[in-house]
């Protein structure tokens, strides 16, 4: 039984039992009122129950607001294939598989000129009808995370300090002094612009779907249109695609791999310290 007829039968049942506690109060100037009031509380809820066939989607809020928690579903909204290279969602009885397709574009629309700009145009033409099923042809900017380079580049100022630590020790004054002193300013100045500029990264992707009664059948479906979508890509455009794997996947569908959230307690922390300032 589905929530909507649910819903239904339950304001029903309440609406019954209200007029049996109606009916069955005794006939007496007295309570004449209150039978009143279980008859008019009574319609109230077979008015809601035949609402509730219309405007479900506006009740079920209005009957959880309490909780402060509304559950929209209790399903996964996907789950990653055995082969980690697609991502699966169940639709009543049928598995939809989807598999994405990264394709290398190493030049920008900013640096065409004219007829450059029309042949791109012309490849992307070409490149919707590769496949007579839907597919999705998508260009997004994702912030880059730099917490590993920029470690990396801590790691490496920390290594050269210790050098002029231990030639300031033995006294050793010259050349290899003024070097390591402009390693490190040369390694501080990037990691200070590293960790003030913003960066971004562009990723140009196609994505695959595919319907099948069986998981694996699913998964299968979407992986040959996929092999087929990469053999004429690289023929349209020149380039190798490849199918994204493992969690480089979550970089398209999830919100926390567009903008990492390294990147955004950076931002914060920063404005936070400017408005202070």
């Amino acid at each position: 039984m589905n929530l909507k007829t649910l819903i239904f039968f339950g304001f029903i049942a309440i609406s019954l039992v209200l007029l049996l506690a109606a009916m069955a109060i005794p006939k007496n100037l007295g309570f004449d009122f209150l039978k009143l009031l279980l008859l008019l509380i009574a319609m109230l809820f077979d008015v809601l129950a035949f609402s509730s066939r219309f405007y479900t989607y506006l009740l079920v809020p209005i009957l959880q607001q309490r909780k402060n928690k509304i559950v929209l579903s209790n399903e996964d909204p996907y789950w990653f294939s055995t082969s980690m290279d697609a991502i699966i969602k169940k639709k009543g009885d049928d598995f939809i598989s989807t598999v994405y397709i990264s394709i290398p574009l190493y030049k920008s629309a900013t640096e065409m000129s004219d007829e450059e700009k029309i042949d791109f145009s012309m490849q992307v033409s070409r490149l919707v009808g590769l496949s007579k099923e839907p597919v999705r042809y998508t260009a997004e900017m994702f912030v880059m995370n730099k917490d590993s380079y920029i470690q990396t580049l801590r790691d490496k100022i920390s290594t050269i300090e210790t050098q002029e630590s231990e030639v300031l020790q033995k006294n050793q004054q010259g050349i290899k002094l003024e070097r390591i002193k402009g390693q490190l300013s040369m390694w501080r100045n990037i990691l200070d612009k590293v960790i003030k500029t913003q960066s971004f990264e562009l990723g140009t992707y196609v994505t695959v779907s595919a319907i099948g009664t069986k998981e694996f059948e699913a998964v299968s479906l979407a992986q040959q249109r996929a092999r087929e979508m990469i053999s004429g890509i690289g023929a349209i455009f020149g380039v190798s695609p490849i199918l994204v794997t493992g969690k480089d996947i979550l970089k398209y569908i999830e919100p926390e791999y567009l903008i990492p959230f390294s990147t955004v307690t950076e931002e914060l922390s920063k404005k936070i310290e400017e408005s202070v300032i």
